[in-house]
């Protein structure tokens, strides 16, 4: 069992201010602060970061993020609408009967809807990955 003073000896855990045990020294030149800024290397230098920058601000990530925020939103809103319409429905389709409270049965709506759309578009996706393989081979 270690125990703190045994791994301050040795050299386990750096203390405030020391270099990690492998990680590079830093030239003594060039001090490593974050106000500091090493002399522009060109413009080749430049256009490659402007490209990785341009790059990493269209990824599936950021996509992804602002898909959850804005479903996020669209889920609140829904909620502030079924709280606000609570009067009691009576929905009729073919031979069954049921009183739901009409943002509920909305939202009900919404969802098979969704699943529907989900539903074609898995099909299609499908279909198009076995043409792909058709061509390929």
């Amino acid at each position: 069992m270690t125990t703190p003073e045994d791994r301050r000896h040795t050299g386990s855990v750096p203390a405030w201010g020391e270099q990690p045990a492998g990680s590079p020294v830093p030239a003594a030149g060039h001090p490593q602060t974050p106000d500091q800024h090493s002399p522009d290397p060109g413009p080749d230098h430049r256009a490659r970061r402007q490209r990785t920058v341009a790059d990493v601000e269209h990824t599936r990530t950021r996509a992804t993020w602002f898909g959850v925020v804005i479903g996020a939103i669209i889920l609140v809103l829904l909620l502030v609408f079924i709280v606000q319409n609570l009067d009691s429905q009576t929905i009729e389709l073919l031979f069954w009967e049921v009183n739901l409270p009409l943002g509920v049965s909305l939202l009900i709506a919404a969802i098979a809807g969704a699943l529907i759309v989900a539903l074609v578009g898995g099909l299609r996706m499908l279909q198009l990955r076995r043409a792909l393989k058709k061509t390929a081979t």
